[in-house]
């Protein structure tokens, strides 16, 4: 293994997953510097790999667990966009198959934009189905965040094009006659959850996104419609629009 280069090593390395790989031991032996920093660079990078694949094991609990009750069609139910002062809030309803290996996945909120768009690719590839519900600002400001809230998770389940069998919730019981489970902080502790956590935040984001083009002076693509300091410098300059949530301090003292 002297006589290959470095580089030909790194790539080789790249390809290998198994530790009790032949050539890894081979690489292990060779002294040189570059090729000590790759193994060892391999061995940081497994380790990660196996934590990560420890932690989608954990976030399967829930779901093995009707699994092995043989219910197949579990729906993840999540929501984002309930803190901000504009815009409507998301919900999506993600049905995975049972040997989904979404491995890495997460709560939106740990993942960059360029990992939630990674997934978001997959989940719409790979699931059984998805669907994505939303209330708009006006139906906020008429029924309440909460309820408002409930009617974006309603939504989205409608849009699936499979009846689900059971609901795993994230933090929230729905008046459907469909069994359900509430799970507090569920977008971390399962994977069905965290599915539509990350499509409910990119399909947010890339509304809030368009919105911006529609009203350049508040900075929706920065912010996404939550009261930073930019915002709502732009709203003292620019007045309120439709947008807006007018039951929402401190909107409503300017309305």
């Amino acid at each position: 293994m002297m006589s290959l280069k470095i580089d030909e090593i790194k790539n080789i390395l790249s390809e290998i997953t198994d530790p009790t790989n032949e050539l890894l031991k081979e690489f292990e032996s060779d002294q040189r510097i570059g090729v000590q920093k790759l193994v060892a660079k391999w061995y940081r990078e497994q380790e990660k790999r196996d934590l990560a694949r420890e932690k989608f094991l954990k976030m399967m609990e829930y779901e093995q667990n009707l699994y092995s009750q043989n219910i197949k069609l579990i729906a993840g139910v999540d929501e984002v966009g309930r803190g901000p002062l504009a815009g409507p809030v998301v919900a999506a309803a993600v049905i995975l198959a049972e040997n989904t290996e979404l491995i890495g996945l997460d709560d939106s909120k740990k993942l960059s934009k360029e990992k939630r768009q990674y997934f978001v690719k997959r989940i719409k590839e790979e699931a059984i189905s998805y669907g994505v519900g939303m209330a708009s600002s006006t139906e906020i400001d008429e029924i309440n965040i909460y309820e408002a809230t409930k009617l974006a998770m309603r939504r989205a389940i409608e849009q699936l094009t499979h009846s689900p069998e059971h609901l795993l919730i994230d933090a929230m019981k729905l008046p459907l006659d469909i069994s359900q489970t509430s799970i507090i902080k569920g977008d971390a502790t399962s994977i069905s959850i965290a599915a539509a956590s990350v499509l409910a935040k990119e399909t947010r984001d890339s509304l809030m996104c368009e919105l911006s083009v529609k009203h350049p002076n508040y900075g929706f693509e920065k912010h996404m419609g939550y009261g930073t300091k930019e915002h709502l410098k732009a709203i003292d300059e620019h007045g309120i629009i439709n947008e807006h949530r007018r039951s929402f301090a401190p909107i409503k003292e300017k309305v």
